[in-house]
C-alpha cells in the first residue's frame, strides 16, 4: 500500500490539570489557558492538525473542561456536511470502569471504540498544551516510509538538559532501541554526541498496533497506563518504533530562528517567557506567518484604540502586542502582551507584563512583571512588581521567577 493516502485520526490529550501553572489553572484546564493576547494553548496543536490537512479530531478533556469546551464551540466548528470533518470534545465517560483517565494510555483506551469503529489507518496522539508549528504530513511520510508501528516525535536537546525529559535512544536509522523517562545518564543521538532525543509526547500509531498495545496495557495490573512511563519503554522490543527528528520539519514561511521551536509552557516562568518572546522585533515564534496561521476564536470585537485622555496624556504601547478591543487612554504599555478588551487608564504604566481579556487598570497604577488573568479590575494607584515583600503579602508570587500572578476574577480589597 505504499504511496497511498493514509487516513489519519487525531486524538488530542487535553485533560491536563496543569498544577504548575496555578493559579492560571485554578478554574480551567491547562490547554484552555490564554496565550499571546488572543489565543489559547490548544489553538497551536489544533492549527497544526488543520494546516496539515487532518480534519478528523477528537479532543479528550477531563479536568475543569468547561472553558475548553466553550472555546472549541466558538472557534473550531466545522459544518456537518462532511462526515469525516469534525473536532469533537470527548469528556471522560468512564466507559470502561469507574475511574477518570489514569494516564495518557488509559485516556485513549477509555475511548477505544472511537478507534475501532473508525475507518482510519494511523492514529495521531498529540498533547494539547505546547507552542510550536509542525507539518504532520512530513512525520506521517516518515512513519510510512519506515514501515513503523509507532513513531515518536523527538526534539534534539543538549545532552546536559536531557535528564528532565523522556529520552529516546536510537540506532543510526532512527529506530528506537531504548526509552527512559528522565534518565540520569541520557544516551546521545548516534553521530551527535552532545545531543539527545527528547520525546515531545506526540505519537503516530498504526491503528491495529495501537489497539493491541492498549488492550495489553489495560490488562496489566501493575501499569500506570501511561505512554511515556509504561508502553513506550517496552513496546520497541517487539514493534517497529522510530523517532522522527522534529528539527527536520519544515513549515512554509518559517524563519531560520523558528526551526525546531517547541515550548512546554508548563511553569509560570516558561509561560511568561514564551509570551514575552512574541513582543520582540524578531521573535523566535512568529505569529505573523500567513502560510501557517494559528487560528482562534473571533469574537467580533472592535480594533484596539490609543487615545489622549482629558489631561492630555497620550495612550501608547511600545514593543508590545495589543489585542483587539483594548483601549489605552493616557496610560503607557511597554514590553507587554495585552489581551482583548483591556482598558488602561491615564497615568498608568504596564511594563513586562501579560494582561488577559477584560482587565481594567485604574489611574496611576504601576504594574511590572505581572500576569493578570481575565476579568480583574485593578483599583487606581495600585503598585505591583516594585516591592517583593509587599507583593508576597498581598498576591500570589511565583517562587521560581518572582512573577506576580493575579487569578481570574480576583477582587482587590479596597484599603
Amino acid at each position: 500500500m505504499a504511496g497511498s493516502i493514509k487516513k489519519v485520526l487525531g486524538m488530542i490529550l487535553a485533560g491536563g490539570e496543569g498544577s504548575r501553572l496555578y493559579p492560571l489553572t485554578q478554574q480551567r484546564a491547562k490547554p484552555a489557558v490564554p496565550f499571546g493576547g488572543k489565543y489559547r494553548l490548544i489553538d497551536f496543536p489544533l492549527s497544526n492538525f488543520i494546516n496539515s490537512r487532518i480534519y478528523s479530531i477528537y479532543v479528550l478533556t477531563q479536568f475543569k473542561s468547561q472553558s475548553l469546551a466553550e472555546h472549541l464551540q466558538e472557534s473550531w466548528r466545522f459544518s456537518s456536511i462532511l462526515r469525516d470533518h469534525f473536532i469533537l470534545p470527548v469528556p471522560a465517560q468512564k466507559r470502561t470502569g469507574d475511574s477518570w483517565y489514569r494516564g495518557t494510555a488509559d485516556a485513549i483506551y477509555q475511548n477505544i471504540n472511537l478507534i475501532e469503529d473508525g475507518d482510519f489507518d494511523i492514529i495521531a496522539v498529540f498533547g494539547a498544551d505546547h507552542i510550536y508549528r509542525m507539518d504532520l504530513q512530513q512525520m506521517i511520510d516518515f512513519h510510512v516510509r519506515k514501515r513503523a508501528d509507532v513513531t515518536i516525535s523527538a526534539l534534539p536537546v543538549p545532552l546536559k538538559d536531557a535528564s528532565s525529559f523522556g529520552v529516546i535512544q536510537v540506532q543510526e536509522k532512527q529506530r528506537v532501541i531504548g526509552f527512559k523517562e528522565k534518565p540520569k545518564r541520557p544516551k546521545p543521538i548516534p553521530g551527535r554526541q552532545d545531543e539527545a532525543f527528547a520525546s515531545m509526547g506526540n505519537y503516530l500509531f498504526n491503528k491495529d498496533a495501537l489497539i493491541e498495545m492498549l488492550y495489553d496495557d489495560a490488562a496489566d495490573v501493575d501499569s500506570s497506563h501511561d505512554f511515556g512511563k509504561d508502553i513506550l519503554p517496552r513496546v520497541f522490543k517487539k514493534s517497529r518504533v522510530f523517532a522522527y527528528d522534529f528539527r527536520r520539519n519544515r513549515i512554509p514561511g518559517i524563519t531560520r530562528k523558528e526551526i525546531g521551536y517547541w515550548r512546554d509552557v508548563g511553569t509560570i516562568k516558561a509561560f511568561w517567557e514564551a509570551n514575552m518572546d512574541l513582543r520582540n522585533i524578531k521573535p523566535e515564534f512568529n505569529l505573523y506567518n500567513k502560510s501557517w496561521p494559528i487560528k482562534t476564536a473571533n469574537y467580533g470585537t472592535p480594533p484596539a484604540k490609543f487615545v489622549f485622555n482629558e489631561d492630555g496624556h497620550r495612550g501608547q504601547a511600545v514593543n508590545s502586542i495589543v489585542a483587539e478591543g483594548s483601549i489605552i487612554s493616557g496610560g503607557i504599555v511597554q514590553d507587554s502582551v495585552i489581551g482583548r478588551e483591556v482598558s488602561i487608564d491615564s497615568g498608568a504604566a504596564v511594563i513586562n507584563s501579560l494582561l488577559m481579556d477584560r482587565v481594567k487598570i485604574g489611574k496611576n497604577c504601576k504594574i511590572n512583571m505581572a500576569i493578570i488573568d481575565k476579568d480583574v479590575e485593578v483599583p487606581p494607584d495600585t503598585a505591583m512588581g516594585y516591592d517583593l515583600e509587599q507583593d508576597k503579602s498581598r498576591f500570589f508570587v511565583d517562587e521560581e521567577s518572582n512573577i506576580i500572578v493575579i487569578p481570574k476574577g480576583f477582587k482587590f480589597s479596597h484599603h
